[in-house]
């Protein structure tokens, strides 16, 4: 039996579905993958209740879609990491499982992630879809933000879409992380956080469907200065996080939500750092460049 597609408003336009009678933590067969995947396509976050899953449990049903990232683009050195590699530590807590202090600078550079972004858009391949597994949440916030793309791209009158056409920015994880006043990087760090090109409109490969390309990462549009690329990158921000474009998801324990990069945008909310949240990302990588998805 394939699993359930509940729309969350049938009666709007929202882009968000729960998934039920399904395990995430058996092996699926290829039926079932292919369901999700389509239902990844038309709705682009999904939403699986109830789901407790070990990490290498979420690490296999992962792999269902496509090889996976290894977080290498978080602050931490390798050898700090209390989780494997193929796991993005979305917490509070150190390498022995203690609460970060409310300075340390690894805490400090993950509040990046509270700016409007696509994962990994840092990289010159940018993810395809980010699944989020939620262990430990704290008793209220630490909500997450999503924005429909696609919706925010229909939704820009004509002049304003020619004006983004044909258009290449550069992201980097020093502009996001910059845009906070947070500039505590090493050497080899810096090197790592070269700005790569981006389209700032792509065509969905598997959908063909166009979207804004936008994310904190993105800091200057090729050709344009920079106040004026920031200031137009800003003004594209504050039309695509309009309410009638998202969704705020308010996790409960066990929750996982898988997203499209390639369609959505997302943020994490506040939450006070004297509470636990323990959440683990897995990001499926990406195999074309956004560059080769612009729209002709």
């Amino acid at each position: 039996m394939l699993p359930k597609v509940i729309p969350l408003n049938p009666k709007s336009t929202v882009f968000v579905a729960n998934v039920e009678g399904v395990s995430l933590a058996k092996p699926l067969t290829s039926e079932t993958v292919e369901a999700l995947l389509s239902a990844l396509d038309k709705f682009a976050v999904l939403v699986f209740p109830n789901q407790v899953l070990t990490d290498e449990q979420h690490i296999r049903f992962s792999r269902y879609f496509g090889d996976l990232e290894l977080a290498t683009g978080d602050y931490m050195k390798q050898d700090d990491r209390r989780l494997q590699m193929e796991l993005n530590d979305i917490s509070n807590l150190d390498r022995t499982g203690g609460k970060m202090g409310a300075v340390d600078p690894k805490r400090l550079f993950s509040l990046g992630n509270m700016l409007w972004h696509s994962d990994s858009s840092f990289k010159a391949i940018p993810a395809q879809y980010s699944i989020l597994s939620a262990k430990i949440i704290p008793a209220t916030e630490g909500d997450t933000e999503f924005a429909d793309m696609r919706a925010a791209w229909n939704a820009l009158d004509e002049n304003t879409q020619q004006k983004c056409l044909g258009q290449v920015t550069r992201h980097s994880q020093l502009y996001s992380r910059g845009e906070l006043g947070f500039t505590e990087f090493r050497e080899d760090q810096q090197e790592a956080m070269i700005p790569v090109r981006q389209a700032l409109v792509r065509r969905h490969p598997r959908t063909k469907n166009i979207s804004l390309y936008l994310s904190a990462h993105a800091g200057i549009i090729e050709r344009w200065t920079v106040p004026e690329s920031r200031i137009f990158l800003k003004r594209l921000t504050e039309h695509a996080t309009q309410r009638e474009f998202t969704y705020r998801h308010q996790w409960k324990v066990n929750d996982l939500v898988i997203w499209d990069n390639q369609a959505t945008m997302h943020r994490a909310m506040g939450y006070d750092n004297k509470e636990v949240r323990d959440m683990r990302r897995t990001t499926i990588a990406g195999v074309t460049s956004s560059l080769e998805e612009m729209p002709a």
